[in-house]
Formats: C-alpha cells, sequence, structure tokens
C-alpha cells in the first residue's frame, strides 16, 4: 500500500503528498495501521474498519486451515513462535500511533471478532494516543455492518467522510 501511495503521489498531478488517507476493511484494516504505524508521516488521516489487529488472539479462534496460512507465510505457527506473531499485530505496535484514526467495529462480526479489536483499542488508550472509535452492538450485516444499504450503514460511511474531510480538507 506505502509503495501504491508513493507511486500516486510522484506521478499523479492530482494528488497532493500533504492531503493522502488511507482506509481498509478487515485485512485491509489490519494493512491500513500497519502502513500508518510504519510510515506515519505519509498519511494525514486513516480508517480501519473492523481491523484484524491481534494475530496471537486470532490464531486462537481461526480454523486451522487458517492458521496454516499464516504459517506458511511466517514460517512458523503463533503457538511455536508467540513473539513473531506479536510483532506483526498492531494492537501490540499502539505505541507508534502518530496519524488521526478512526476505527470501527462490530459485535456480531463472525470474521474478526470484536475482542481482537477492543485489544487494539485498549493498547491505543493505555499508550495515551489519541483516536477515534465506535463499536458497533449487533448491527445487521456482522462483518460487512457498514457495506450494506441500511440506515446504520450510510451513518456509518457518513461518519467515515467526515472524519476524512476534517483531516484531508
Amino acid at each position: 500500500m506505502k509503495a501504491a501511495r508513493d507511486w500516486a503521489v510522484e506521478n499523479l498531478p492530482n494528488v497532493d503528498a500533504s492531503r493522502v488517507g488511507i482506509i481498509g476493511w478487515s485485512h485491509g484494516g489490519f494493512q491500513t495501521l500497519m502502513n500508518i504505524f510504519n510510515w506515519p508521516d505519509a498519511y494525514q488521516a486513516a480508517y480501519a474498519g473492523v481491523p484484524v489487529s491481534d494475530l496471537v488472539q486470532r490464531m486462537g479462534y481461526k480454523s486451522q486451515g487458517y492458521r496454516n496460512i499464516f504459517a506458511e507465510f511466517i514460517g512458523k505457527q503463533a503457538v511455536d513462535d508467540p513473539a513473531e506473531y506479536k510483532r506483526r499485530s498492531p494492537a501490540f505496535l499502539a505505541n507508534k500511533l502518530a496519524t488521526p484514526l478512526l476505527v470501527h467495529t462490530n459485535t456480531n462480526d463472525e470474521d474478526v471478532n470484536v475482542m481482537e479489536v477492543e485489544h487494539l483499542i485498549d493498547a491505543l488508550k493505555a499508550a495515551g494516543k489519541k483516536f477515534e472509535y465506535k463499536i458497533y452492538q449487533n448491527a445487521p450485516g456482522g462483518h460487512h455492518f457498514n457495506r450494506i444499504d441500511t440506515k446504520l450503514a450510510r451513518e456509518s460511511r457518513s461518519e467515515i467522510y467526515e472524519f476524512l474531510g476534517k483531516y484531508l480538507k
């Protein structure tokens, strides 16, 4: 994602490097968080929707098939090297937040369990970071709650646009 941002800033005349935001959902939310934690000066605002946030915790509630995909990429199972999974988890990097951030999650998400995102939120608070968040209670659509056509989804998207607009002008 950072390479795409850099390419756009360097090659597209209508892209203003001082007004770049990043948004992502689920694993895209994970990528959003990792980008703002690793390159805080590259982005002026970020939105992470139901972000994958804690790979150690996630490996505990996902299927063995899912865990195997990560083990293939990382080289080990989380149980064999939890420190490596923590190193790659936004919840354990919360102290690096320097970019305005909005996080949304949902209590009935069947993919990214709310406890994962709550761990991120708690870690950001413990690190004394300023950010915004909302935990939706049993919002229709579960994991996809703000990508469907409901009043609540439209309100959620409006909140995202307002947040980004405030920082990206």
